[in-house]
């Protein structure tokens, strides 16, 4: 059995790795240190078939500002879409999971562009998942994690008293994703709480 992970040398993407490789998977970095740009389309016309498929690089943005801003949605967005566009010309059958994050859930006032590249990752799997079908699409949603992406809001993080997760904690919210029988799927994770998938309120009906 093989897999990919995008982002698979940063902490939530070791993580991921490990767990696949525990379950018997053959796992592939796919991470710029490895050589891979997830904004590629060209890199991605270089992946082949494989029965899971993790698509987590991501990036914070930092400032609002447009260069911010263009690198976020790139990385976030971009690597999701083009990454799903690929694997389903590959793929008959087999998971995708995409990181997302609680920020797709709900808003994130200190750094509201990653949270719009949440939003959109969020909404990207729910919307498309029935036409992948039998390749199966979700979305693991973790909250602040301990990796170096946060090391530089520790303290705000701390001050607002919430426990950060281990990168294992979103492995094993991933893990459920893949081994499961459902699609369109968004599965939060937070500390303390067994990973589940999130109960999108119904829309009001017309009057």
């Amino acid at each position: 059995m093989k897999a990919v992970v995008t982002g698979g040398e940063g902490g939530i993407g070791r993580a991921l790795r490990a767990r696949l490789e525990r379950e018997g998977y053959a796992v592939e970095s796919l991470d710029l240190e490895t050589g891979f740009d997830v904004t590629s389309w060209e890199a991605w016309q270089r992946v082949g078939p494989v029965d899971v498929a993790c698509l987590n690089a991501g990036v914070l943005t930092g400032e609002l500002e447009v260069e911010s801003y263009r690198r976020a949605v790139a990385v976030n967005v971009d690597g999701v879409v083009l990454g799903v566009l690929r694997l389903r010309e590959v793929m008959q059958e087999g998971a995708i999971v995409a990181t997302a994050s609680l920020a797709g859930l709900t808003g994130m006032p200190s750094d509201p562009v990653y949270s719009l590249t949440k939003h959109a990752v969020v909404g990207f799997v729910r919307s498309l998942a029935p036409r992948l079908a039998p390749v199966r699409l979700n979305a693991v949603c973790p909250g602040y994690t301990d990796t170096t992406m946060v090391d530089g809001e520790r303290a705000e993080i701390a001050a607002l008293g919430v426990p950060l997760l281990a990168p294992e904690d979103v492995a094993e919210g991933m893990w459920r994703a893949v081994a499961g029988e459902g699609s369109g799927e968004c599965w939060f994770v937070q500390p303390g709480r067994e990973p589940e998938p999130f109960r999108f309120p119904s829309l009001p009906g017309p009057r």
